[in-house]
């Protein structure tokens, strides 16, 4: 599982042709540098209106200077994020995935925002140690969790221990209850180093729950 909602348990020529197909529509349908026509061609497949908004609610209100994402999929949330931070902001998004990391580079691209958004190829167990070093990183002020549900507590500890968070430091993690990360909200619910609040959604065109996790690191 990658990403959010239940596109996304589909693999295969199954879903490359389906990438193919959103890339072609955003570059027929949508206006070339505008971020919101390109998240209009995107939404509907990738994330319910109610999660989106709870994610511009939440980046509105932490205002990053730098932003981290965690699976970055075809980048419909990369564009989501970038089109609202503000002049200096810069987004790193990582993807395991090549194919997808190739659509993703078009769209946010075709978005306008690739002096905003550096997108990073690899396991994010590997790639979080080097952040300091290979993009002169002190600390994130916002990071978005979306990948495989089973790297969201080793992620966060490995942030903790590199450094990459500092106190007031926002996680939003994404799809916490389907497919669910019972484990992550296991841990940032009792750690004293977080104070965390569940924002309840529903999976797309659907009415089974889902929802995400805002968590402040404390120090």
């Amino acid at each position: 599982y990658h990403g959010t909602g239940l596109v996304h348990f589909f693999k295969g020529p199954l879903i490359k042709q389906d990438f193919s197909r959103r890339l072609k529509a955003v570059q027929k349908n949508a206006t070339k540098g505008d971020p919101e026509s390109v998240i209009s061609q995107l939404s509907f497949m990738f994330m319910c209106l109610s999660e989106g908004l709870i994610l511009d609610s939440v980046l509105t209100e932490v205002n990053p200077s730098t932003a981290l994402e965690l699976g970055t999929y075809c980048g419909y949330s990369t564009v989501r994020i970038a089109r609202l931070l503000s002049p200096g902001s810069k987004l790193i998004t990582v993807e395991f995935n090549p194919a997808f990391a190739a659509v993703a580079r078009q769209i946010i691209g075709y978005a306008g925002l690739q002096d905003k958004v550096t997108l990073v190829e690899g396991p994010s167990g590997d790639l979080i140690p080097k952040m300091k070093a290979r993009f002169g990183i002190k600390s994130f002020d916002f990071v978005f969790l979306d990948h495989w549900k089973d790297r969201y507590v080793p992620d966060t500890k490995l942030l903790e221990d590199c450094g990459l968070l500092r106190k007031g430091t926002v996680l939003l993690a994404d799809n916490v209850i389907c497919p669910g990360a019972p484990e992550y909200l296991k841990y940032v619910r009792n750690s004293p180093r977080y104070e965390s609040r569940y924002y309840k959604s529903n999976l797309e065109y659907t009415k089974v729950e889902d929802g995400l996790e805002k968590s402040v690191f404390l120090g």
